[in-house]
């Protein structure tokens, strides 16, 4: 598995100086990583990738996880990374850089969050994707970001589930940016072609608080277990999904009517508590193989307080877990003080500052380290991730081989698969399999470094 998160970036300069562009702030903050590899798209020590982005849009693609937790450490090392630039970024221009880990900007722009999943050759990716669609599109009511939508026309303000929900335009498509599908199938295994694919997943958004990213990926990580093994689903195949989507998205309730392809109706709600009702007795035959079934298990639980909550209009019990309704009864009480509608300029900052990731400047920072958000993770594995590739996985591999590239001075390239040292003649390895953490090949190649060092 693997999360790439875009960043929006913005910065406030001191009264009297000249207000910066983006794009002049993306390429200050990314001078220190230019300075090093003469690149702005580069490999990180982590075995994460940290790249520029079409838009000045800051983005981290994780190394490679092979659990959920692991994941979800690796996700939030972004964050550490980034930030740690937008402080360099800051010292030098004087002025104060911001990173929003959140999915539109004030222009309406969107930028992503798009999750990655390996799944077997054999699946056929449409019809995978259309399996998933109906939990795809509904499952915005376990871990939408919330947002408040401008007023737009006829259309006064309203706070929407999901930022990302009215930012998709198909079910399934090899497209991504033309036209945003939920699930993208364009064939890039970054792994051995005859064995592997890769479900690439657009319609997620960033999110901040922790169990709601493990709700996230780790109710799409059974569903795709279920499918994989022949699970049995329910037919919930649903007519026009993507007008639906959009519908889910504005319907805090999950009582939103969806008509069933097979006939018949049933809730956006009705959905989760279907599919929910299958995992919890998937979980009982599940194989205890890489993300462990007390992590799921975790997962399966959280997953029904939160339809519980929904199915009894009492958010109460999941209130410190779920980025919407986090949001939500915040903005709420702000809503009561001001006595205004969705529309009010103060909401839409407290809106956005929820999402801005300095550690005690951010709102979720804040509420978090006041306890008023729940973790599901630790300091130590975030610290651990920052620096040190995953070590059950290919990336440990390539963690290995930038370190030592770093230490002998090494002229190298190095992608997804392939590690190749350059000079003084050339040496490459492919690495297909993303499972091994261990290969007598990549050691001729740290050998080969140490031979011919500067």
């Amino acid at each position: 598995m693997g999360v790439e998160t875009e960043y929006g970036i913005t910065a406030r300069t001191p009264a009297g100086s000249r207000q910066l562009h983006p794009d002049e702030i993306a390429r200050e903050l990314f001078r220190p990583v230019i300075d090093e590899y003469s690149s702005s798209n580069v490999f990180v020590p982590n075995a994460s990738r940290l790249y520029l982005d079409v838009g000045s849009h800051p983005e981290v693609a994780t190394a490679e996880c092979d659990s959920l937790s692991q994941l979800l450490a690796y996700e939030c090392a972004g964050d550490v990374m980034v930030d740690r630039l937008a402080r360099q970024a800051e010292a030098a221009t004087g002025a104060q850089v911001y990173l929003f880990k959140n999915n539109v900007d004030s222009a309406g722009n969107s930028y992503g969050c798009h999750e990655n999943y390996l799944v077997g050759r054999d699946l056929v990716l449409r019809d995978l994707g259309r399996a998933l669609l109906p939990f795809m599109i509904t499952r915005q009511l376990i871990c939408g970001a919330g947002l408040i939508q401008p007023a737009k026309g006829d259309q006064p303000a309203q706070f929407l589930l999901s930022q990302r929900a009215d930012q998709v335009w198909e079910g399934v498509s090899s497209a991504t940016t033309r036209s945003r599908p939920i699930i993208n199938t364009r064939d890039e295994p970054h792994g051995d072609s005859a064995r592997f694919r890769r479900m690439h997943v657009i319609v997620g958004d960033s999110n901040m608080a922790e169990p709601t990213f493990a709700l996230k990926v780790g109710t799409t990580l059974l569903m795709l277990e279920m499918i994989e093994a022949g699970f049995e689903l329910p037919n919930l195949e649903i007519v026009e999904p993507i007008a639906r989507i959009r519908d889910i998205a504005r319907d805090t309730t999950g009582r939103t009517v969806l008509e069933l392809a097979s006939g018949g109706t049933i809730t956006a709600l009705e959905v989760q508590q279907a599919l929910h009702a299958r995992a919890v007795e998937w979980l009982a035959q599940r194989p205890d193989e890489g993300t462990p079934r007390t992590e799921l298990e975790r997962v399966v639980k959280l997953w029904g307080r939160v339809l519980d909550a929904l199915e009894s209009g009492d958010l109460s019990d999941v209130a410190q877990d779920v980025d919407w309704i986090i949001k939500l009864q915040l903005l709420e009480r702000y809503r009561d003080r001001l006595g205004g509608d969705w529309g009010h300029p103060k909401l839409a900052q407290v809106d956005l500052t929820y999402h801005d990731i300095r550690p005690g400047r951010g709102l979720y920072s804040v509420l978090e380290s006041r306890g008023l958000i729940n973790r599901w993770t630790t300091d130590a594995a975030i610290t651990r991730a920052v620096d040190t590739a995953p070590p059950t996985t290919r990336a440990w591999l390539r963690g290995q081989f930038l370190a030592k590239a770093k230490e002998t001075g090494a002229n190298y390239t190095v992608d997804w698969t392939r590690m190749k040292v350059n000079r003084p003649e050339a040496r490459v390895e492919e690495f297909s399999d993303p499972f091994i953490s261990a290969d007598a090949r990549l050691d001729a190649l740290l050998e080969y470094m140490d031979v011919h060092a500067r």
